[in-house]
C-alpha cells in the first residue's frame, strides 16, 4: 500500500522560498542551509536520511543542490512538494538573473564589490558548521572516519567531478567489505513517511522520457532548424551530461554559446559573475544566457525555456531514481554500502569546504576574521544562517 506524504506543497514553497530568497554561497552552501533547515530545525528527515539524499543527487548529473532540493520535496509532499521546491528554491534567482540580463551592459563593472567577498567568508562558515554536525553523526566511528577521510584526500588531489563519484563508489565498495554489519539506528532505517508519493511506474517513465529528450532533441533541432528546439537543446544536454554541480557546467555552456555567435563573450563573464552574487542555485545562470541568446525568441521565452530545459533532466533522474534508491536501502549490504556513502559524502564535504568555499572566501586576515566572526555566530550564538549571510554581507561592504 503507498505511503502518503507527511506534508503538503504549500509548506514546501513556504520553506524553500526563504532559501531562494537566502541561500547564498553556491551548491554546497545550499546543502548546508537544507542541513540546517529540513534537519535540524524542522525535522523533516534524519541526518542519515538527509545524507543518503545527498548521495543518491551526487551520483546523478545535473545541479546536485537544486536536485536535492527536489528530492525533499517530493518525499515531503510527493510530486506537488517537487514542483514547489523546485519553484520556490529557483524563481528567485532566475528573476534576479533576467532582471541583470536587461542591464548587464551597464552593471558589468559593478560585481566585484565588498558585499560579495562578505557573502563568499559566510559561506565558509556556514559549510564548516554542516561539515562538522555531519561527521560527528556520519564519520564518528574508526572506519567511517577513515572512509571520510580518504574521500578528503581524493577529492583534493585528484581535483575534478569524477574524483567526487569514484569516492562514493569507493565508499560503497569499503562499507560493504570493511564493515561486517551495518550500525543500529539511522543508517539502515527507512522511514515510511519519507518515502516518495510516485509509484514504479512513474518512476521509470520518468527515466523513459529523460532518455528520449537527451536522444531526441538534438535530432529535433537539427532536422527542424528551430530557435526553440536548439536553445533549449543546449541546456537539455548541458543539465543531463554534467557532474559536478553549476561551476563545471559553465566552460560546456560557453563553448556552446559564444563560439556559435548565441552570445557574446563579454556578456557571458559578466553574467557568470552575477550568478554568484544571488542566493539560489547557480544554475539559474541559464535565465541569464536565454535572455540575451542572439536568436529570434524574446528575452523572457528564451530565458524561460533555458531554465527549464536546464533543470528538468534533473529533475526526472531524481523522480526516477529515488523510489528505487529508497527500497534499495533497505537491504542489508546496501545499508552497510551506505555508511561508506555517507563518511565519503563528509570527506566530499569537507574537500569543498577547502577548495573552492575556503580559497575563494578566505583571501586575507580580514576575509578570514570575518568568517570565524560567522562561523561563532551560527554555531556558538545559533543565530539564523540568512541572518549570519546578511551581516556578513553588510560588513563586507563596509570593510573590503
Amino acid at each position: 500500500m503507498r505511503t502518503h506524504p507527511p506534508g503538503n506543497a504549500g509548506e514546501v514553497f513556504t520553506a524553500f522560498l526563504r532559501l531562494g530568497l537566502t541561500a547564498f554561497g553556491g551548491p554546497v552552501a545550499h546543502l548546508a542551509y537544507f542541513r540546517e533547515a529540513f534537519v535540524a530545525r524542522r525535522k523533516w528527515l534524519s541526518e542519515a536520511e538527509y545524507a543518503d539524499t545527498v548521495a543518491l543527487c551526487q551520483f546523478l548529473p545535473g545541479p546536485a543542490s537544486s536536485q536535492v532540493g527536489m528530492a525533499l520535496g517530493l518525499q515531503r509532499a510527493g510530486w506537488r512538494g517537487m514542483l514547489a521546491a523546485f519553484a520556490a528554491f529557483t524563481l528567485p534567482s532566475a528573476i534576479l538573473m533576467l532582471l541583470f540580463a536587461g542591464g548587464a551592459v551597464f552593471l558589468g563593472e559593478t560585481l566585484g564589490s565588498g558585499w560579495l567577498t562578505g557573502l563568499k567568508a559566510a559561506a565558509v562558515a556556514v559549510v564548516a558548521q554542516a561539515v562538522l554536525a555531519m561527521a560527528k553523526t556520519l564519520a564518528a566511528e574508526k572506519i567511517p572516519a577513515v572512509l571520510a577521510a580518504a574521500a578528503f584526500a581524493l577529492v583534493l588531489l585528484v581535483p575534478g567531478a569524477f574524483s567526487q563519484l569514484l569516492a562514493i563508489l569507493l565508499g560503497a565498495l569499503a562499507g560493504l567489505l570493511l564493515l561486517r554489519r551495518s550500525t543500529p539506528g539511522e543508517a539502515g532505517s527507512t522511514n515510511a513517511s519519507q518515502r516518495p508519493a510516485l509509484p514504479v511506474a512513474v518512476a521509470v517513465s520518468a527515466l523513459v522520457v529523460f532518455a528520449v529528450l537527451l536522444l531526441g532533441l538534438p535530432v529535433l533541432a537539427a532536422l527542424t532548424g528551430n530557435d526553440a528546439l536548439r536553445l533549449s537543446e543546449i541546456f537539455y544536454r548541458a543539465g543531463a551530461l554534467v557532474f559536478g554541480g553549476g561551476h563545471v557546467v559553465l566552460p560546456l555552456l560557453e563553448a556552446q554559446l559564444v563560439p556559435t555567435g548565441l552570445i557574446d563573450h563579454d556578456l557571458f563573464l559578466a553574467g557568470y559573475g552575477a550568478a554568484q552574487a544571488v542566493p539560489g542555485p547557480l544554475f539559474t545562470f541559464s535565465s541569464y544566457l536565454g535572455a540575451l541568446s542572439q536568436d529570434s525568441l524574446a528575452p523572457l521565452v528564451g530565458a524561460g525555456l533555458a531554465v527549464l530545459a536546464m533543470f528538468l533532466p534533473g529533475a526526472l533522474l531524481v523522480a526516477g531514481a529515488l523510489p528505487f534508491w529508497q527500497r534499495l536501502r533497505t537491504w542489508a549490504p546496501a545499508r552497510r554500502a551506505l555508511i561508506g556513502v555517507n563518511a565519503a559524502v563528509v570527506g566530499i564535504l569537507g574537500a569543498a569546504l577547502y577548495d573552492p568555499v575556503f580559497t575563494a572566501g578566505v583571501t586575507s586576515a580580514g576575509t578570514l576574521a570575518l568568517a570565524v566572526a560567522a562561523f561563532v555566530a551560527l554555531h556558538r550564538l545559533k543565530l539564523a544562517p540568512w541572518l549570519v549571510v546578511v551581516g556578513a554581507a553588510v560588513l563586507g561592504q563596509f570593510f573590503f
